[in-house]
Order: structure tokens, then C-alpha cells, then sequence
């Protein structure tokens, strides 16, 4: 990989390193019950500060796409990433989030008809296997609405990350991230007014954690996704995106003293193994993405004068 891909390959995996540390942040310095709230907090603000730079607003059919991505990588997943974050370990939630490499390559199979190697296939299944072995007795704690807090959000996310990219190609990444972020909390904005009633007190650690996870990981790191997204193949992205859990980890075991058996070493490994597996290039194409189309064949005298 060249430099220049070499920079982008840095520059996206502030994301995942950022989004691996909200778990820990969540589950310790934030209010509990408070999910939606929380996605509000969170991402309205970071939006808010990104449209500032951009100074750009949606146009025509920006309106309704910016409120379906925002609900899908924005609001739905910043209220489910908040429920697993209260209720599971971080490392096991951030592992089952590690799954979604496996989820863009089936997606992006259905909807952008990249049909993904046997190699690809045989990597997303021994990464669920993986999951699987994670969630084994031994495993940490798995309350069951956490994990499908987890799957809902891995899901989620990944769809609106596939049709991000199918739809935003002539959009700027910093111009992205401030729709998707303001159009996800606008949508969670009264279902938490209903739900949850009054925004909640915040103590000193609360609005320390609020402030890390607004300015760092949801302006800067959504900013450095999409970025990553727009200069990069789908399976380097996918790759870089297993810093998530890795992340999680580190910090749920070193700084929390979190469980960490012989279950999660396997199943980490396993999850890791697999999706490297999987998003690993075959044949000439390289890291970089797909061999160039060849060029086009001359002209030949006859088809100038009908051309013309």
C-alpha cells in the first residue's frame, strides 16, 4: 500500500479505537437508564460542531436519506451501543461489534452486488463462531438483552454504513457526518422526551465522559469513518474496524479487571482470524482494491466518422 493509503488507513482507525473506548466510558462514568438520552448528549452536539465547519445543509432527496442513515448508524445505534455498554462486559460487546466486517461483506453482497469469495464466506462464519465461543458459560456476562442489543446495532450500523456508501459518493465525509449525526438525534430526540422524561442530572465524571465521547469518539471518529470509507476499499475499512474490539478489551481487562478466560482468548482470536480471513484480497487485485478496468479500445476510421 502506497503512503498516501497508508495515511488513510491511520486516519480511519481513529474511528474504532475511539468507539472500542465508549464502551468502557459508558459502563463507568455515565448515567445508567438512560440510553436514549445518552445517543442525544452524545451526537447532537458532535453534529452540531461539525456543521459549523462544513456550513452545508441537505438538499432534495439529502432530507429523507440523512434521516434513514442518521437512524441507522447515528440515533437506533448510539441507544443500542448504550444498553450493551450498561449491560455486558466490554469486551464481550465490543467482540459480537466486531462481527460487522462479516455483515458489510454479505451486505454489500445484496445491495451493491459485490459478491463476496468463498474465502469471504468461510471468514464471516468462523468469526460468528467465534462470537458464539465468547458467549459460552465462562464466557463473562451475557444478559441476554445486551447481547441483542449488540447484534441489533452491529447490524444496524453496518447497513447504514452500506448504503452510505452507495448513496454518498459526491459527498464530502465532514458533510456526512454532520447530517447523519444531527438527523440520528433529531429522530431519538422526543422518543427520549416521551420514554425518559427530563434530561438527566450529570455529575463531574458524567459530563468528563459526555465531553470525551462527543468531541472524540463520535465527531472525530464518524468524521474519520467516512473518510475512510470514501478513500478506501470496504474490506481495508473492515480490517481497521477490528481495533474496535481490540480496544475494548484492553481497556475492560487492564483498567476495569474485567474477566478474561480462556473462552474470550479463543473467541477473540477466532473473531480476528476470521474476518482477516475473509476481507483478505484474492487473485491481482491487492490491498488497495480491484485491478483497474483495462483501457478502451481505439477508434478504429469507420466508427470516428459514425461517432461524429
Amino acid at each position: 500500500m502506497e503512503d498516501k493509503g497508508r495515511r488513510w488507513v491511520l486516519v480511519t482507525a481513529i474511528a474504532p479505537i475511539a468507539w472500542g473506548s465508549t464502551y468502557f466510558v459508558t459502563r463507568h462514568l455515565l448515567p445508567p437508564d438512560t440510553a436514549l438520552w445518552g445517543a442525544v448528549i452524545r451526537c447532537l452536539p458532535a453534529g452540531l460542531l461539525v456543521l459549523l465547519v462544513t456550513r452545508r445543509l441537505p438538499r432534495g432527496a439529502w432530507w429523507w436519506r440523512s434521516i434513514v442513515l442518521g437512524t441507522l448508524t447515528v440515533g437506533g445505534l448510539n441507544v443500542l451501543v448504550y444498553v450493551a455498554a450498561q449491560r455486558l462486559a466490554t469486551s464481550l460487546a465490543a467482540t459480537i461489534m466486531s462481527t460487522s466486517a462479516a455483515a458489510l461483506l454479505l451486505l454489500s453482497w445484496m445491495m451493491l452486488r459485490q459478491r463476496p469469495t468463498l474465502r469471504a464466506a468461510g471468514g464471516a462464519v468462523l468469526g460468528i463462531v467465534g462470537v458464539i465461543v465468547m458467549l459460552q458459560p465462562g464466557g463473562g456476562d451475557a444478559d441476554g438483552w445486551g447481547i441483542a442489543a449488540s447484534v441489533v446495532a452491529m447490524l444496524s450500523s453496518s447497513l447504514g454504513f452500506v448504503l452510505t456508501r452507495r448513496w454518498g459518493a459526491d459527498v464530502p465525509p465532514l458533510t456526512m457526518t454532520a447530517w447523519q449525526l444531527i438527523a440520528g438525534s433529531l429522530v431519538v430526540a422526543p422518543v427520549a422526551i416521551v420514554v425518559e422524561g427530563a434530561p438527566p442530572a450529570l455529575d463531574g465524571p458524567a459530563l468528563l465522559g459526555f465531553a470525551y465521547i462527543i468531541l472524540v469518539a463520535t465527531a472525530v471518529a464518524y468524521a474519520a469513518w467516512f473518510t475512510g470509507l470514501a478513500r478506501l476499499p470496504g474490506a481495508v475499512v473492515g480490517v481497521i474496524g477490528l481495533l474496535n474490539p481490540v480496544t475494548g478489551v484492553l481497556l475492560g481487562v487492564v483498567v476495569a479487571h474485567e474477566p478474561f478466560g480462556p473462552a474470550q482468548l479463543l473467541g477473540l482470536v477466532l473473531v480476528v482470524v476470521g474476518v482477516l480471513a475473509g476481507i483478505r484480497p484474492a487473485g491481482p487485485a491487492g490491498p488497495d482494491g480491484p485491478a483497474p478496468a483495462p483501457a478502451a479500445r481505439p477508434l478504429v476510421r469507420g466508427e470516428r466518422r459514425r461517432r461524429a
